[in-house]
């Protein structure tokens, strides 16, 4: 179970790790009885210190997350290809034309790199209504894969979309190998500190739409999916690839 995200009981409610954890027999025994460290302990704390302070809801009885024993962050290099193929889906559902679109991708090599939907998607001559705006809404996977590669400043509440013309803009007028280098990786607990609070925001929005009622503070349940789904994948959360990334543990 290395290089697989772990949650972990919460000693204070005593509540099971049912989330973000590969079911396997015994797994959640072995897993509850690990103490969480005091780093995921305070991270927990400053999501939910942030999501009072914007009027969301807390569940203080989620655990928890840490990193299993032996995990292997993500290479810069595969963050960066990854955010190319991402960025390209969605300017392909926004803006560009088939032609372009097929230029743009053998000009920066990305052929084989796109996920099994992603290549469906970039081969479809006239993709559905539909399947354009699914992909469109890609731009918020893609800003978080920027923002781990320190190609955009910050991460504000998934209130409002993201600038997609400075996504693209970021990718534009480069090589693959010019955007690869210029990335800066941010350190893993950055990014762990991020995906804590999108776990928490996420699922505040299930248990919301759960009682019927609207999401809270603003918040737009889209956005955070897309960043809950960007964050599971780079923190190897099950450890699976982008099309097979679970986004619905909560």
């Amino acid at each position: 179970m290395s290089s697989i995200l772990r949650v972990v009981g919460d000693t204070q409610t005593g509540r099971p790790d049912t989330t973000n954890v590969i079911p396997q027999p015994g797994a959640r025994q072995r897993l509850a009885s690990r103490m969480p460290d005091p780093v995921a302990r305070r991270r927990k704390q400053r999501s939910e210190l942030i999501m009072l302070s914007e009027g969301v809801p807390i569940d203080p009885g989620l655990p928890p997350i840490q990193l299993a024993d032996g995990f292997v962050p993500r290479s810069r290099e595969d963050v960066a290809l990854r955010a190319l193929c991402v960025l390209m889906t969605a300017i392909k559902a926004d803006r560009m034309h088939q032609t372009m679109v097929l230029r743009v991708v053998r000009q920066y090599g990305l052929a084989n790199y796109f996920s099994s939907s992603e290549k469906d998607f970039i081969r479809e001559l006239n993709p559905a209504d539909t399947e354009k705006t699914q992909f469109s809404w890609r731009y918020e996977s893609a800003w978080v894969l920027l923002w781990a590669l320190g190609y955009v400043d910050g991460l504000d509440s998934p209130g409002a979309r993201c600038n997609a013309d400075l996504a693209v803009e970021r990718m534009r007028d480069q090589t693959t190998d010019s955007f690869v280098d210029g990335a800066q990786l941010r350190p893993i607990d950055r990014i762990l500190d991020q995906a804590d609070l999108v776990y928490r925001y996420r699922c505040s929005l299930v248990d919301m739409a759960a009682q019927d009622q609207s999401p809270p503070a603003g918040l737009n349940a889209t956005i955070v999916l897309e960043r809950y789904h960007a964050f599971n994948w780079l923190v190897r959360y099950s450890d699976r690839d982008w099309d097979e990334v679970v986004a619905d543990q909560c």
